[in-house]
C-alpha cells in the first residue's frame, strides 16, 4: 500500500458517534446463505436499513408487507459499485434468479421496481413460502396500488 494514512485511536465516548449498516451474522454463518457473495450480503444490510425507513413512512401494502424503492443508480451511488455489480447483487437476492431474500415488482412506465425484503430468519428449509404473498404478480388490490403509487413520487424509502 503506497499511501498509508494516519488514523487516531477511538476514545471512550467517540466509539458510538457513527451510524452503521447492520449485516445479520446469520448471513455469514448459516449454510443456507453460503453461496451469497459478500456484495449481496452488504446489499441486503442496506435493504434492511431502508426497510426500517419505509416502515416509518408507512410504505406498507394491503398484506401488511413493508416495501422499499431502491434503484440501481441509488445502489451504485451508496456503495460505489458499477452497474453490473449492483445488478448481480440484486439478482443473487431475488426470488426469480437468486436465493429469494427479496421479491421485486416491476411497475413499468419507467418507474423503479418495488422491492419486498424478506425476513432472513424466517426462511423455510424445504422452500415452502412462509405466506401467500406473491408480489411478482403485482399489487392485488386498489388499496395496495394507491399506496404504491403514492410512494412512487419519491425514492427515499
Amino acid at each position: 500500500m503506497k499511501n498509508k494514512a494516519y488514523f487516531e485511536f477511538y476514545k471512550g465516548h467517540e466509539s458510538d458517534q457513527f451510524s452503521f449498516y447492520r449485516i445479520p451474522k446469520q448471513l455469514m454463518k448459516d449454510r443456507r446463505f453460503s453461496a451469497l457473495s459478500d456484495a449481496a450480503r452488504i446489499l441486503y444490510g442496506l435493504l434492511l436499513d431502508r426497510l426500517g425507513l419505509s416502515a416509518r413512512n408507512g410504505w406498507i401494502d394491503e398484506n401488511d408487507h413493508v416495501f422499499i424503492i431502491y434503484t440501481i443508480e441509488q445502489i451504485r451511488e451508496d456503495l460505489g459499485w458499477g452497474r453490473d455489480k449492483a445488478i448481480n447483487a440484486l439478482a443473487e437476492l431475488d426470488s426469480r434468479k437468486g436465493i429469494g431474500l427479496i421479491e421485486r415488482v416491476k411497475r413499468g412506465l419507467g418507474k423503479p421496481d418495488i422491492i419486498f425484503v424478506k425476513n432472513f430468519a424466517s426462511g423455510a428449509v424445504d422452500g415452502t413460502p412462509d405466506d401467500e404473498h406473491e408480489p411478482e404478480n403485482g399489487p392485488k388490490s386498489p388499496s395496495c396500488r394507491k399506496t404504491i403509487d403514492c410512494c412512487s413520487r419519491t425514492t427515499t424509502g
